[in-house]
């Protein structure tokens, strides 16, 4: 049994299908990529595995229990965090009254909830800022609140999306760093990203998508070199 599988995973919006019969295994303790060019399926395939959109057919299995049909904070108490192409902090908030509001997933204590703050924010090198209003920090440390938010919820599977984009190399390569130390903590890991050395360098294999379907799977180095891979980017000529 796989820590993580989709089954046929199908999503249609009117005539349009999105996700087209699509399966893939994620193992325990795995960083697993999630590639394909723009419009590809794959942030559906995040709402679709986090329940923000309902299936419309297929399976989806989380350590051997289905997720089919289970509301957003179901699937999030069950293990599932995630974050999101556009950070959206509580802007009003301290960063970590915004990691408190999160740690709420698996408590009703407020002292607990503050306690697991803070020990997420010294392990994503956040806890210097934890008083700033969140409104006022970079991009960078936005992206990283938004880690550290989807941390506080406890999860054993965590879905990254675009984490990378709009960060300079420097930041890129700290942000490979905190990815890694997620794994190693515990956490498996689904990663889309755009930047093509940053996922070819953390991941232990990668999905390529286009069109809601499979067109290559495998080692970093195996699909980065399918020519499926390279068309779907770049196209025939």
């Amino acid at each position: 049994m796989s820590f993580f599988e989709t089954q046929q995973l199908t999503k249609n919006f009117g005539g349009l299908t999105a996700v087209d019969a699509l399966s893939f295994q994620v193992e325990q303790s795995e960083i697993f990529g999630l590639i394909g060019p723009n419009g590809s399926g794959k942030t559906t395939v995040f709402n679709l595995i986090t329940g923000f959109y309902p299936i419309s057919a297929g399976n989806i299995l989380f350590k051997g229990a289905t997720l089919n049909g289970l509301p957003t904070w179901k699937i999030c108490k069950s293990g599932v965090g995630r974050t999101f192409q556009v950070v959206k902090p509580l802007r009003r908030m301290t960063v970590l009254e915004n990691v408190v509001t999160s740690a709420f997933n698996h408590t009703g204590s407020l002292d607990e909830a503050r306690n697991k703050a803070l020990e997420v924010l010294e392990f994503c090198e956040l806890i210097k800022k934890k008083d700033f209003p969140a409104k006022g920090l970079t991009i960078g440390d936005r992206k990283r609140l938004e880690i550290a938010r989807s941390l506080a919820t406890g999860p054993t599977l965590l879905l990254l999306d675009e984490t990378m984009a709009g960060l300079t190399p420097q930041e890129q390569s700290e942000g490979v760093e905190l990815i890694r130390k997620i794994r190693d903590a515990g956490v498996t890991i689904i990663i889309v990203e755009h930047i093509m050395h940053v996922i070819m360098s953390i991941c232990d294999r990668i999905l390529c998508i286009n069109y809601g379907q499979e067109i290559a799977s495998g080692l970093p180095e195996e699909v980065a070199n399918n020519q499926d891979v390279i068309e779907a980017y770049l196209g025939k000529e």
